[in-house]
C-alpha cells in the first residue's frame, strides 16, 4: 500500500505542478515506485493517452518525471472552460457534458465516490502518491463542495505541504493569511511550508521564516529558487507569454495567442532548437515578420475566429501568407484558416455558420462526438513548398476536436496516418495550399519529432541562404528528461527532504 503526499499553494501558479513533477522525479530516482494525482484540473493544454482517453497535459509531465506512461487515473476531472462561466466537464477521459459554474458547484459531490475509488486504486499499485492541489484551500466559499484540496487531502489521509510564490510579493501574509482560514482539522494536515520561487541570498529570508514559524506553528521545509528550467506550463496563467526573449535568431517563429487558446505546448520544441527564438503575440500586439507563423489550437474555435476577424489580425495573416511566408495551423488554428465553419448543433456557441480565413479549402462542420485518438504517420510524398523534399518523415501525436473538415479540390492532404490507437489503418490527415506556404493538421505533438521538425527549419534556413543545422537534441524525450533531472537536483538542494520522508512514512 503507497502512502501520499500533497502538495496545496496560497494560489494558482504557485508552482505547485513544478514541484509535484520535481518530487515524482526524486522519488523515481531514489527508487520508489511512484505516480503523480490531482483530483480535478481545469486546463485547456489536454492530452490524450494511448487508451485515447483525455486528461490534463500537467499530470502528462508528472507521468513523465515518474517515469511511468501518463494514464487518465492521474487525472479524473478535467475542466475546460469554453465561456467564462462554462466548461467542458471530462471524467475519466470522457465528455460527459457542458457545466455553468453553479451547475458544476452543485455536481461536485457526487464525484467525491468516484475520486476516492480511482485514487486508491493508484494508491495500492504504488508506493508514494504525490498530490496536487489547486488553487488554494482558502477558497472558504468552496469549502463545503472541496474535492481537490483540503476534501482531497481528507480523502487521502495525507500530509499537506503549502507553497508560497515569493516571486509575486507578500508571501509571508499569503502563508498566514491561507492558515488563518483553515479549519482546526484542516490545519492539522499542514506538516509543512516551503517558500518558492526566490531571487537572492537565502540569509536575508531567515528572520521572515523565523517569524513565520511563530506565528503559523508549522516549520518551513525549503526555499526554493526560482528555477529556469524548460519544462511545459500547466495552462494560460503560464508567465511564458509575458517573458520572452528580445534576441532575434536565425529563424524567427510567431504564435498567436488566442483568446481561448489550448495545447500551445505544441510550440515549446522550438525552444529547444538554438536558431529559433520564438514570439506570442498577445492581444493588443500585431505580427511582426517571422519566418513561420503558428496559428494555434483552441477551445471555441468561432469566438477566436470573430477575434482574429475584430482585432485586425485576420487580416494580417492573410496579407502574411500572400508574402509566401509559411502559416501553419494545428487544431482549431486548422480550422480557422479554411473557408467555412458551421456549428449546426451549437456545439460551440450561438453562431450557426461563419466565413474563415480562406487560406486553406476545406470547410470544418462540428459535430457532438469528440475524436481523440493518438497516431502514428508520414509525411506525404510530391508535396509542393515547404514540405517539398520531407516525403516519408515519421511524425506522431495526438487528436483532440470535435469538428470534421472536408478537403476541397485545391487542397493536398499533408501525411498518411498509419497507427491510430495502436491499431494499423491507413487514412490522409491534415492539408496544404497549392503553393505548400499554408500548412494545417489536427495533430498535437506533430513537431515533436526532431527529424521532420528540423528538416523542416533547415529548408527555411535553404530558402534564407544560410547553412543546414543540426539539432543539439537527439529527441525532445532526452531534452525534457534533462530538464526533470535539471529540476530535481534544484528541488533537492533546497528541501528537508529527510522530512519529507519521514512525512511520508508516519
Amino acid at each position: 500500500m503507497g502512502r501520499p503526499i500533497m502538495f496545496q499553494g496560497t494560489a494558482s501558479n504557485a508552482g505547485k505542478s513544478f514541484i509535484v513533477a520535481a518530487f515524482c522525479r526524486i522519488f523515481h530516482q531514489d527508487g520508489l515506485k511512484v505516480i503523480p494525482f490531482k483530483s480535478q484540473n481545469m486546463a485547456l493544454n489536454s492530452y490524450i493517452t494511448e487508451e485515447g482517453l483525455e486528461m490534463g497535459r500537467a499530470q502528462v509531465f508528472q507521468a513523465e518525471a515518474a517515469g511511468v506512461l501518463p494514464n487518465v487515473k492521474m487525472n479524473p476531472v478535467l475542466l475546460k472552460p469554453h465561456a467564462d462561466k462554462h466548461c467542458q466537464v471530462v471524467l475519466n477521459g470522457k465528455v460527459y457534458g457542458n457545466m455553468s459554474a453553479v451547475e458544476y458547484h452543485e455536481f461536485k459531490p457526487q464525484l467525491s465516490g468516484m475520486i476516492r475509488e480511482v485514487y486508491e486504486t493508484i494508491e495500492r499499485e504504488n508506493d508514494v502518491v504525490v498530490i496536487e492541489g489547486a488553487g488554494s484551500p482558502a477558497e472558504i466559499n468552496l469549502r463545503d463542495k472541496d474535492i481537490v484540496n483540503m476534501g482531497m487531502a481528507e480523502i487521502a489521509d495525507s500530509p499537506v505541504i503549502l507553497i508560497g510564490d515569493i516571486d509575486k510579493g507578500g508571501v509571508f501574509a499569503a502563508l498566514v493569511g491561507t492558515i488563518m482560514l483553515l479549519t482546526e482539522e484542516e490545519k492539522k494536515r499542514v506538516k509543512g511550508v516551503i517558500i518558492n520561487k526566490f531571487r537572492g541570498d537565502v540569509k536575508i529570508l531567515e528572520p521572515g521564516i523565523k517569524m513565520l514559524e511563530d506565528i503559523i506553528k508549522i516549520p518551513v521545509l525549503g526555499v526554493i529558487p526560482y528555477m529556469h528550467v524548460n519544462i511545459e506550463d500547466e495552462d494560460s496563467l503560464t508567465t511564458r507569454f509575458n517573458h520572452q526573449s528580445n534576441k532575434q535568431k536565425d529563424i524567427q517563429v510567431e504564435v498567436v495567442c488566442l483568446p481561448h487558446i489550448s495545447n500551445f505546448t505544441d510550440c515549446n520544441i522550438f525552444e529547444t532548437q538554438e536558431d529559433v527564438s520564438i514570439k506570442y503575440i498577445t492581444r493588443g500586439k500585431n505580427i511582426g515578420n517571422p519566418d513561420v507563423l503558428i496559428i494555434p489550437g483552441s477551445k471555441n474555435t468561432i469566438e477566436d475566429l470573430l477575434y482574429l476577424k475584430e482585432s485586425g489580425l485576420a487580416k494580417q495573416i492573410i496579407e502574411f501568407s500572400k508574402a509566401g511566408k509559411l502559416v501553419v495551423g494545428i487544431c482549431g488554428g486548422y480550422q480557422i484558416l479554411g473557408k467555412k465553419l458551421c456549428d449546426p448543433r451549437g456545439v460551440e456557441c450561438g453562431i450557426g455558420e461563419l466565413d474563415g480565413l480562406g487560406l486553406l479549402d476545406i470547410e470544418t462542420v462540428f459535430e457532438e462526438e469528440k475524436v481523440t485518438t493518438q497516431v502514428q504517420g508520414t509525411i506525404n510524398q510530391n508535396l509542393s513548398g515547404y514540405l517539398e523534399g520531407l516525403a516519408d518523415k515519421k511524425v506522431c501525436g495526438y487528436e483532440i476536436h470535435m469538428g470534421i473538415s472536408t478537403l476541397g479540390k485545391g487542397a493536398s492532404p499533408i501525411l498518411t496516418i498509419n497507427e491510430r490507437l495502436g491499431q494499423k489503418v491507413e487514412c490522409q490527415e491534415g492539408c496544404t495550399n497549392e503553393e505548400g506556404n499554408v500548412i494545417g493538421t489536427y495533430l498535437h505533438g506533430i513537431f515533436d519529432e526532431i527529424e521532420f521538425t528540423r528538416s523542416l527549419l533547415n529548408h527555411i534556413r535553404d530558402k534564407k541562404g544560410l547553412e543546414a543545422k543540426i539539432s543539439d537534441v537527439t529527441s525532445f524525450k532526452e531534452f525534457k528528461d534533462r530538464e526533470y533531472d535539471k529540476m530535481a537536483q534544484i528541488v533537492r538542494e533546497s528541501v528537508d527532504l529527510e522530512t519529507i520522508y519521514k512525512l511520508i512514512r508516519e
